[in-house]
C-alpha cells in the first residue's frame, strides 16, 4: 500500500509547466541543445522534410557515428551522447524519422523500416558520408537492424541499444491492433501516463527530475495543436513495429555488432493485450540480449545489471564508457 501511494504521489509530483506545456506538431516551441537543419526528400509521391543534427568535432577521428532514435525518443534525446560523442572525435549525425518529433507527419503513408532506412541513406548521401557507425536505440535498435541488412557495404558497425525486435511478439501470442484501435490509445495520451510507463520499464532506480524534460517534450506533442496528427503517425508507426520483426533475420548481419541491454527491461510492445501467462513470457531482455549475441555473427554484448529500457539516459557515464571502448575495439 505504501510503495502504491509513493508511486501515485511520484506521479502526480511533476512540475505544473512540464504537464501542460504544449508543442506544435513539429516539436516547435521545444528547442534541441544542437541546431537542427532540414532536409528535403520526395517520398512515396509526397515532399517531405527530415529534421536531423549534424554535429562536427573538434578534433576528427575520420569516423561518423548516426544515432537512430526510439519511438517515444526524438534526436534531442541523445544530447548527452552527442557531446561525449563529438568530445572523443566523432561526426554525429541523428536525424528524427519522418512521422516523429521535428519531422514531417504525413497524412498517409505506407511506414516500414525499409522505407525509413531508405530516407536515413538519402540523408547521409545528402550529407556527403559513405560509410558510418550506425547505432539504434528502442525502436531505433530495429530500424538499425534493418539497414545493416540492406546497406551492410555502408555500416561500419551496428550498435542496438535495448533494441526492439528481439522477439515476435504476435508470434508469442499477443493479440493484433488495428491501426484504428492504436489511434485510440494514442489519443489517451498524456504527461502521466507517459510517465507511469516510463517509471515502469525505463528507469528501475526511481524517478530524477531531469527525467521530466523528455517526458514533457513527447506529452507536449500530444498537448498542441497537431495531437491528431501526431497521434495518428504513432498509430502507424506502432503497427509497423509489431508486424515487421527483425529477428528471425539476425543471422544474416554481417557486420560487427554491439548489444547494449539494460537487463531490468521488461518492454514488450502490445504486450498488455495478451494474457497474463503470455504476458510472463515477454520482455526478457536479459534471455534475448544473450540470443541475440548468439545469432549475430561477430557479436558482443554488454549487460548493465541495474539499467533498463534507456541506459544512455539513466546511466550516462555507465553507458557511454561501453560505447566509446566499443567503438574503439572496431
Amino acid at each position: 500500500m505504501l510503495r502504491a501511494l509513493s508511486l501515485a504521489v511520484l506521479l502526480t509530483a511533476a512540475p505544473a509547466a512540464a504537464q501542460t506545456q504544449s508543442y506544435g506538431p513539429r516539436l516547435e516551441g521545444f528547442e534541441y541543445a544542437f541546431p537542427v537543419q532540414q532536409f528535403a526528400l520526395t517520398s512515396q509521391g509526397q515532399d517531405l522534410e527530415m529534421a536531423f543534427i549534424d554535429v562536427a568535432p573538434s578534433r576528427p577521428n575520420g569516423r561518423t557515428v548516426v544515432l537512430l532514435h526510439g519511438k517515444n525518443f526524438c534526436a534531442g534525446t541523445w544530447e548527452a551522447t552527442i557531446r561525449k560523442l563529438s568530445d572523443a572525435g566523432y561526426r554525429v549525425i541523428a536525424p528524427d524519422q519522418i512521422g516523429f518529433c521535428k519531422s514531417s507527419k504525413p497524412s498517409a503513408y505506407q511506414f516500414s523500416f525499409h522505407q525509413l532506412a531508405t530516407n536515413t541513406r538519402a540523408l547521409l548521401r545528402a550529407r556527403g558520408v559513405e560509410k558510418a557507425v550506425i547505432v539504434g536505440h528502442s525502436m531505433g535498435g530495429m530500424l538499425a537492424a534493418r539497414y545493416a541488412l540492406t546497406y551492410p557495404t555502408e555500416v561500419e558497425q551496428l550498435v542496438m541499444v535495448n533494441p526492439l525486435g528481439l522477439e515476435d511478439w504476435k508470434a508469442k501470442g499477443v493479440p493484433y491492433a488495428t491501426v484504428d484501435e492504436n489511434l485510440q490509445t494514442e489519443l489517451k495520451t498524456t504527461f502521466q501516463s507517459i510517465k507511469a510507463y516510463q517509471l515502469k520499464f525505463y528507469y528501475p532506480g526511481g524517478w530524477r527530475p531531469e527525467y521530466d524534460k523528455w517526458v514533457g517534450m513527447q506529452a507536449g506533442l500530444y498537448a498542441g495543436p497537431g495531437k491528431r496528427a501526431v497521434a495518428w503517425n504513432q498509430a502507424l508507426t506502432s503497427d509497423m513495429i509489431f508486424t515487421q520483426p527483425v529477428v528471425y533475420e539476425f543471422a544474416r548481419i554481417s557486420v560487427p555488432t554491439l548489444l547494449l541491454i539494460g537487463q531490468t527491461d521488461r518492454t514488450a510492445p502490445g504486450g498488455t493485450r495478451a494474457t497474463p501467462e503470455v504476458q510472463k513470457t515477454l520482455g526478457d531482455y536479459p534471455a534475448l540480449g544473450r540470443a541475440a549475441a548468439r545469432g549475430i555473427p561477430s557479436a558482443r554484448l554488454v549487460e548493465f545489471a541495474r539499467l533498463g529500457h534507456a541506459p544512455q539516459i539513466e546511466a550516462p557515464d555507465e553507458f557511454h564508457a561501453a560505447l566509446l571502448q566499443g567503438l574503439a575495439r572496431e
